[in-house]
């Protein structure tokens, strides 16, 4: 008879889940017993950062990763990191350890008490199997219902599971398919093509959905056949939409009155792969101007279901806008050329104004380079420079959970070797995920790290400010040196002084991990 190892280990080779992000306990060691040779493990220093680098993993390459964790402890410690890939929709799938079933009950050390309650109510699914039999069978769902749920899903596995033999009914589960398709009917298209027909000024907003390869790149022909503006949902975690594209308005602001104040003028905001809407600051005001009519589209149905206002299509936006790219007909007027960047502001005393650095950037690195960004004090610096008009260009931890930058810049680099990826980092978030720079170093990673030092965590600054509490404790964060952290975990580093000295070293063509360490004035993110 076969065991639970050998069949799921089959299970998870024929769904392509052969990249195991993890960082192993004894309560894990049985189901890593006996890897298959296909299957890679990307050791991770912390959890924080094997979440964090799964899930960059797992954006960039569009399907489910596997990840490992450490019974309770270990899973506690991803918490943090977990919420930033349930709200990028991330396919995660989280296998814990548990202990062997006879310690469960009573609670021996490293027993994970009430395992499928202890990651809710973040994880989309969770369990436990009720025995060893079941474990092939509850593995599968969790990788089905990490991709149908687009949300990471969680099993607890006591580990005396693994070597228990299961009978050929077992076997089944290596051959399910299961698929979803979600396209409009026929009533349903014709009524969404004749409200976006009618509108006499729509405006478009588009979510981080749309940030896929072709679907990118139809949101733009959709936009110059409507000759609408287009702006980015606000909480942005992937870019839509070419950010110096001459209908592109920016990032909505992620407040209620102004939000309300972007769409004055319009009659019908369509809003395709985005909840309606993330906001952060508290600033009240009507949802929508009078007489404006908002659509939304997105495969998430909870997200459909707690909008706070608007009509909601649960459906596949992809199919959505290739049925009105159909329905407008024939190509619109050109909507002219990309708006060029302007120039860089200059710091005033020490440090580079990070719009010198995010300049240098633009000009020096390949077109194609993707960014993980995690460096919140410099968002108005980062969009007023950067020029980004492919797919897959930008990331950013998507609920605002510091820690996601520098593991995700790690995960996407090892998802996309052949392509460049920069990892774009503050000095208050670098901390939370130091970690994955050994894992870098390991697996010889060609990602550049541009460590943004200026001191200080900057976006808390600019937010007490907003809070009238502008000289809180704790915001400041000197002595801090990452080219010899990045040194003692075998990644090469260097601390530039200039913008010259800065644009030379881009202009270097590693086939390493490498950190550069650049000391910033202090911006706000507005």
């Amino acid at each position: 008879m076969p065991s639970v190892r050998r069949v799921s280990h089959a299970f998870l080779e024929r769904q392509g889940l052969t990249t195991v992000f993890g960082n192993p306990g004894s309560n894990e060691l049985p189901f890593l017993a006996e890897l298959p040779d296909g299957f890679r493990y990307v050791l991770g220093l912390h959890e924080g950062a094997v979440v964090g680098m799964a899930d960059g993993y797992a954006q960039a390459t569009g399907r489910p990763v596997l990840v490992n964790l450490h019974a309770a402890s270990g899973s506690g410690n991803a918490m943090g990191a977990l919420t930033n890939a349930v709200a990028s929709r991330t396919p995660l799938v989280v296998v814990a350890g548990q202990q062997v079933r006879p310690a469960i009950g009573p609670e021996a050390n490293l027993a994970s008490v009430d395992a499928q309650t202890l990651m809710k109510p973040l994880v989309g699914w969770a369990a436990e199997p009720a025995c060893a039999e079941d474990v092939p069978r509850a593995l599968a769902q969790a990788v089905f219902e990490a991709r149908l749920q687009r949300r990471p899903a969680y099993l607890s596995v006591p580990y005396d599971d693994w070597s228990a033999e299961v009978d050929d009914n077992a076997l089944a589960v290596l051959d399910r398919r299961v698929e979803r398709a979600s396209v409009p009917d026929a009533a349903q298209g014709r009524r969404l093509a004749e409200r976006v027909a009618a509108a006499r000024r729509p405006a478009l907003v588009l979510g981080g959905d749309i940030d896929a390869p072709g679907l990118f790149d139809d949101a733009v022909r959709l936009a110059e056949r409507l000759g609408c503006p287009v702006w980015a949902a606000p909480s942005l975690f992937r870019l839509p939409f070419p950010n110096r594209h001459p209908l592109f308005r920016g990032v909505l602001p992620a407040g209620i009155a102004p939000v309300c104040e972007a769409f004055e003028g319009h009659d019908l905001v369509l809003v395709l792969g985005a909840p309606v809407f993330r906001y952060h600051e508290y600033l009240p005001g009507r949802y929508l101007p009078e007489g404006t009519r908002l659509v939304q589209v997105t495969e998430d149905a909870s997200a459909a279901a707690r909008a706070p206002m608007g009509e909601a299509l649960v459906a596949d936006p992809g199919a959505v806008v290739g049925l009105l790219l159909d329905a407008l007909g024939g190509p619109g007027e050109s909507a002219g050329p990309y708006r060029p960047a302007p120039e860089p502001v200059t710091a005033r005393g020490p440090g580079l104004h990070p719009e010198q650095v995010f300049a240098a950037l633009r000009d020096g690195l390949p077109a194609d380079t993707a960014y993980v960004v995690e460096s919140t004090s410099t968002t108005s610096a980062w969009w007023r420079q950067m020029d980004l008009r492919r797919p897959g260009s930008y990331y950013f931890p998507a609920a605002g959970g510091l820690g996601f930058g520098l593991p995700g810049a790690v995960g996407v680099a090892m998802a996309q070797p052949d392509r460049p990826v920069v990892g774009v980092i503050g000095d208050g978030s670098a901390n939370y995920g130091i970690t994955a720079l050994w894992t870098a170093a390991q697996h010889g990673v060609p990602l550049t790290i541009v460590l943004l030092r200026n001191g200080t965590y900057g976006a808390l600054r600019w937010f007490g400010g907003l809070l009238g509490v502008p000289d809180a404790p704790g915001l400041d964060i000197p002595g801090l040196d990452f080219t010899r952290v990045a040194e003692g975990y075998g990644v090469r580093a260097r601390h530039v002084g200039d913008a010259g000295e800065l644009r030379a070293v881009l202009a270097e063509q590693p086939g390493h991990p490498r950190l550069i360490q650049v000391d910033t004035a202090l911006t706000t993110p507005s």
